[in-house]
């Protein structure tokens, strides 16, 4: 949603946050005493640019100056004060901090509590879905959020006479609905209705934007839930459709994290094929993706068990190249653990249940490659090296006799 990339994971994003005893007004007051002769618009402009092009330290400057000049100038004009709060929301995302980014937001819903006001001006929908995904609480709270977006993009759709814009909301109010979807599949599963809710929810995502990747992933997941295994794979199998031809970039194909859920998807209904796919994908785009290499790691291990159930269900399989291709399986699933295990370690990555899986596995298949090596003509060299000693002891003994 909206320009700014998804929240960052991790102790590098924590690292980056600012103070938390109210940065914006500290940093305000300080930069409020220069006199700047850009306007606020200028400052905005001039942020705007700074975020596009990965600057967010440089950003932050700017759009705390433009928030300044509102105060100190007695501006009265809610548009400017949202697109300033809403901008500063976003960089603050961008440097990782999800407190400075939640309270500026909370500070754009003050002024414009029903999304009300265009979205060109900083209103709308957008702030109510981050702050479903930002919310402390989740769960409920995250719901109520949602809910408000969807209203709001609901009512927007219905105005719209472009189709080419009918067709970016309607994508965008899929996935507000998927969203609330997972919240069903997971904070609230334990609801009495939480599966007629995810029922209801995807089946008008399907509705809004039933050729979006999202939703038929979305799909998937329910129906994994409901173990419609085979509706799950069709879903996968169009979702992947939808762009797997385009290039890298394009905006009709999925986020890079969006990707990453589909590959564990793939993997639960056993179609490691194409999560593979997925995967080689994604580390091609981005090398430095500790869960992707994980991920390739343990489908490719999956891979590998599926072949030796194969071995040992078909009387028809030809053994030689059976046990081949697992064995090629298992040396390719030690290279993707061991090259996520290295990126953990650089990284200082911190989710120490992947960690675990991964050193256990590379255990697993060092024990199983290394006993797979073995020589046996060593065994054969050895053998033969142990009967002429043998022979030379009883040629000895038979000298010594005489």
């Amino acid at each position: 949603m909206g320009k700014s990339r998804p929240l960052q994971n991790g102790k590098d994003a924590r690292s980056r946050r600012l103070s938390k005893t109210n940065p914006d007004r500290v940093l305000a007051a300080r930069l409020g005493s220069k006199k700047s002769k850009k306007s606020i618009e200028e400052l905005l402009a001039s942020a705007n640019v700074l975020l596009e092009t990965s600057q967010p330290d440089e950003a932050l400057s700017h759009a705390l100056r433009a928030l300044s000049k509102l105060k100190s100038e007695n501006i009265d004009s809610t548009a400017k004060a949202l697109s300033t709060l809403v901008l500063l929301a976003e960089i603050h995302l961008e440097l990782g901090d999800a407190d400075a980014a939640r309270n500026a937001f909370l500070q754009a819903v003050s002024l414009d509590p029903h999304g009300s006001v265009d979205e060109s001006q900083g209103g709308g929908a957008e702030k109510f879905l981050w702050l479903a995904q930002l919310s402390e609480e989740g769960g409920h709270d995250s719901v109520s959020w949602f809910e408000k977006g969807i209203t709001v993009l609901r009512n927007e759709l219905a105005s719209l006479p472009n189709p080419e814009m009918q067709a970016q909301k309607r994508k965008k109010l899929a996935a507000a609905l998927c969203g609330v979807v997972e919240i069903y599949m997971t904070d609230l599963s334990w609801e009495p209705d939480a599966e007629s809710r995810c029922e209801s929810l995807i089946t008008e995502a399907m509705l809004v934007a039933p050729q979006s990747p999202e939703t038929l992933q979305t799909l998937a997941n329910v129906r994994i839930s409901q173990t419609r295994v085979d509706e799950a794979r069709k879903a996968l199998s169009d979702s992947i459709e939808l762009w797997k031809e385009l290039p890298a970039g394009d905006d009709g194909v999925p986020e890079f994290p969006a990707r990453i859920s589909l590959s564990r998807l793939l993997m639960e209904v056993e179609m490691e094929g194409e999560a593979m796919e997925v995967l080689e994908r994604l580390v091609e785009e981005e090398d430095t993706s500790v869960e992707a290499w994980y991920l390739g790691g343990w489908c490719m291990y999956l891979t590998a068990e599926r072949r030796t159930q194969k071995k040992a269900t078909n009387l028809q399989a030809v053994e030689g190249l059976e046990d081949d291709a697992r064995k090629a399986s298992l040396m390719s699933s030690r290279d993707w653990l061991t090259n996520s295990l290295r990126l953990y370690e650089s990284q200082d990555y911190e989710d120490e249940r992947l960690q675990d899986h991964a050193r256990e596995l590379v255990r697993d298949l060092d024990s199983e490659l290394v006993d797979e090596h073995e020589d046996p003509s060593n065994e054969e060299d050895g053998a033969e090296e142990e009967d002429w000693e043998s022979g030379s002891d009883d040629e000895d003994q038979a000298m010594q006799g005489t």
